[in-house]
């Protein structure tokens, strides 16, 4: 079964990401409305009813916005997420029916359709954010967004993955010069914040040294005011050539688009 992935929107303003066989599909976070979520459906030539699971990394509004409407529009989907984002979750997003809810936390494993699901935590100032790695038979893919920092635990969870949506949300300087108050840039660039480009340079470079396997690395949750895709592409690929490693030749490497649904990577 081959698998494949989309990004239906990746950055501050919203998250939502496609997982998908040729029989079973996921969808991770639903920070965009519900309407967009079905029009990526449809626009990649994914059935509604083939939607298995709905994972949700964690409450905040640009991962959980159209939670609620996008429960009701994909009726066959398990909403799964710890039990901290389900006890944080606000709005519509609540009302998800108790029989569709899958509680999860760091180190279960799941199955959706052929889909294998690995849950991992993650370091965000969230009440219990989490990460997924989603394996077939022919491959897996990472989601690893909205970390302050990259432990042990995340490196051995993704190392493996053919693909991995790596956070890649700031660059330091635009944030350190920008308009954010004082409070805020000290979140973003706390261990319990977000990965700027520098960082996720660097944890590419881990997990090359741990699995030297060529691999599609995509930038993702890029921040509308402290990044834009050409610096953060630029960053991680000046700091990958430094220790020897190079896109095109060692791995793929391209920033996703906050408002624009990314073309589907095939594993």
């Amino acid at each position: 079964m081959s698998l494949s992935f989309c990004s239906f929107a990746s950055g501050s303003s919203g998250n939502c990401y496609l997982v998908k066989t040729e029989s079973t599909s996921v969808i991770i976070d639903a920070g965009i409305s519900a309407k967009r979520i079905r029009e990526g459906l449809a626009r990649t030539n994914t059935p509604e009813e083939s939607v298995a699971a709905l994972l949700v990394t964690h409450e905040h509004s640009d991962h959980v916005s159209g939670l609620g409407p996008a429960t009701n529009a994909l009726k066959t989907a398990e909403v799964v997420a710890s039990a901290g984002t389900f006890a944080n979750l606000r709005g519509g997003a609540v009302n998800i029916p108790s029989g569709r809810k899958h509680i999860v936390s760091a180190g279960n494993r799941l199955t959706a359709g052929d889909i294998e699901i690995s849950v991992f935590g993650l370091r965000h100032d969230a009440a219990e954010p989490t990460g997924f790695t989603l394996t077939s038979s022919s491959g897996s893919v990472s989601i690893v967004t909205d970390t302050g920092a990259l432990t042990e635990e995340i490196l051995s969870a993704v190392c493996d993955s053919d693909l991995i949506a790596l956070e890649a949300n700031h660059d330091v300087e635009m944030l350190k010069h920008g308009r954010y108050p004082a409070f805020l840039k000290q979140r973003i660039l706390g261990e319990s914040g977000h990965l700027s480009n520098a960082q996720a340079a660097n944890a590419v470079c881990e997990i090359m040294n741990m699995d030297k396997k060529p691999r599609c690395i995509l930038l993702s949750h890029l921040s509308r005011d402290n990044n834009h895709p050409q610096l953060a592409e630029k960053t991680v690929a000046d700091i990958l050539g430094e220790m020897g490693w190079y896109s095109g030749r060692d791995l793929f490497l391209k920033p996703l688009l906050r408002d624009r649904m990314s073309v589907v990577f095939e594993i």
